[in-house]
């Protein structure tokens, strides 16, 4: 599977008069691709736009001397609405680009004239207070107001791409929560400067400004404008928002990357007309990924996704064989180390699987005589597949056993640990699989120790939560070797009946064809 990019820095400027850290100012992060993997390289917080610049041009030449191709997003509009460029004596972008790297001066302290260079325009555009505006009212002039005009001299008040953004506010608005309008006076001046730097002006293209509504001529490194909001984020520790956004876009871009489904968003909405297109690229711009509606992609999405069994599996085991590499685990544990990663949707799992050496050639060896396979919970035996079981082994759960409220009472335990008192002759020589209770696994555990259970030929455990899975799957690895019983885990709080099914249809079939 070939990829666009192999490193993403996602943006967020910020237009303060003074340096920063912290919310609403500059955070960028580098996400870059080694390997199969995707490894996070930088969540930086310059205090101001020129310091921003100078790492940016230093990591940028770095990458690119290392023949990494790189995509940037920038969280501000790369262009302003159509006629905007004639209506200042520019022919497009590239010369709007060029007078604002000229107007703007913007200080090594964040000091910067954007409020003097937007009265300005509107001075040239209008003579007027329009088309911009919004500014702190010390600063209001004949030609830009605090608040908003009563006409936009300009047709248009939203671009192309914006119109098809919900909540957006108009590129004109300089002040205000939300608004990006000094973001763009101010980052475009500083992204003219970075084209033009002597270490990355043969390298560095504008999407889709000199690239076109496609992904067939990026440039080695590519400049897109981007809109975070696109993505929800989840809180994480202290971090303030702007950080959390780009560390979530750099990730959400790389993994689409990562699966050959990033090219559709640099071809824009395929509804736009032939003229709109031509604003777009010659002036307008566009924001990544916004293309069709939800519910046109939903529509389409209905419309075209797999159905066949078979063109499923091999879908997903193309994906997992791409991006997680499974030749650190033992021959015998790779096919079930995909089937786990597979159960789950997520190839981060693979670093959490821990395995006893040749368990999974013991487990399959049990298996292939006809041991039963003994389950915590009914999840987890309804998602043994039994036509993969060639000996037809039994499949046990004694948790809904009339006798197991009682013994759980008589233990003080839950019913899912009571119900392994029912496993008896069966238990010799078994696999066993947990998806769900540790109690369960502490209970098996201090059985087999104890002398009062006999011992399982594999233990498959993956029971999951906040309570006690973890410190179970963590204490049948470290007592393994007192247990004399091999095991498959996996650590941490995730697992599920799901993951142990799905390993243990692995050890009884290796090779799914179906």
């Amino acid at each position: 599977m070939t990829h666009l990019f192999d490193c993403y820095v996602m943006v967020d400027w910020s237009a303060s008069s003074t340096p920063k850290k912290g919310a609403d100012s500059i955070w960028y992060c580098v996400v870059e691709r080694q390997g199969a993997k995707l490894v996070e390289t930088a969540l930086h917080n310059p205090t101001t736009r020129e310091t921003a610049m100078h790492d940016l041009a230093d990591r940028l030449s770095d990458l690119s001397a290392r023949g990494l191709r790189v995509l940037v997003g920038c969280d501000f509009a790369f262009g302003y609405p159509k006629d905007f460029a004639p209506s200042i004596g520019a022919q497009n972008w590239s010369d709007v680009w060029q007078r604002l790297s000229v107007m703007i001066k913007d200080g090594a302290d964040n000091s910067n004239n954007r409020f003097a260079v937007a009265a300005e325009l509107n001075r040239k555009i209008s003579g007027t207070t329009g088309p911009f505006w919004g500014c702190p009212k010390a600063q209001q002039n004949e030609f830009l107001e605090s608040k908003k005009p009563y006409m936009n001299p300009l047709t248009n008040e939203m671009r192309l791409c914006e119109q098809r953004i919900s909540g957006v506010k108009p590129v004109w608005q300089l002040l205000g929560t939300g608004c990006v309008g000094s973001q763009t006076l101010m980052g475009i001046a500083r992204l003219e400067q970075l084209r033009r730097h002597a270490w990355l002006q043969d390298h560095i293209k504008v999407w889709p400004f000199e690239t076109g509504l496609n992904a067939n001529s990026l440039g080695e490194i590519t400049l897109a404008e981007i809109y975070p909001s696109q993505i929800k984020v989840q809180a994480q520790g202290n971090l303030p928002k702007d950080a959390i956004q780009v560390r979530t876009l750099a990730r959400h871009y790389a993994e689409l990357d990562q699966v050959g489904e990033m090219a559709p968003l640099f071809a824009g909405d395929p509804s736009l007309t032939d003229d709109e297109k031509d604003s777009v690229v010659r002036e307008e711009g566009w924001v990544l990924g916004v293309g069709r509606s939800d519910k046109d992609q939903a529509l389409d999405w209905l419309n075209s996704y797999l159905r066949a069994p078979n063109d499923i599996y091999r879908k997903s085991q193309e994906m997992i064989e791409h991006d997680v590499d499974v030749s650190g685990f033992d021959d015998d544990m790779q096919d079930v180390a995909i089937r786990m990663i597979h159960a789950c949707g997520d190839v981060d799992v693979g670093v959490d699987i821990a395995y006893s050496p040749g368990g999974a050639t013991i487990g399959r060896a049990a298996l292939a005589k006809g041991c039963p396979i003994l389950v915590d919970v009914e999840m987890v035996s309804h998602g043994i597949i039994r036509k993969r079981l060639a000996q037809y082994n039994p499949v046990v759960c004694t948790l809904n056993d009339a006798r197991t409220p009682a013994k759980a009472d008589e233990l003080g335990t839950t019913r899912s640990a009571a119900a392994l008192e029912f496993w008896g002759d069966w238990l010799d020589g078994s696999v066993v699989v947990i998806g769900n209770a540790p109690t369960a696994l502490f209970h098996l555990i201090q059985g087999i120790l104890d002398g009062r259970f006999a011992k399982p030929a594999l233990i498959v455990a993956c029971p999951v939560g906040f309570v006690g899975a973890m410190e179970s799957k963590e204490t049948l690895i470290a007592l393994a070797g007192d247990l004399g019983v091999p095991y498959i885990t996996l650590r941490g709080r995730r697992g599920g009946s799901a993951i142990a099914a799905s390993a243990l249809n692995a050890l009884a079939k290796k090779g799914i064809t179906q």
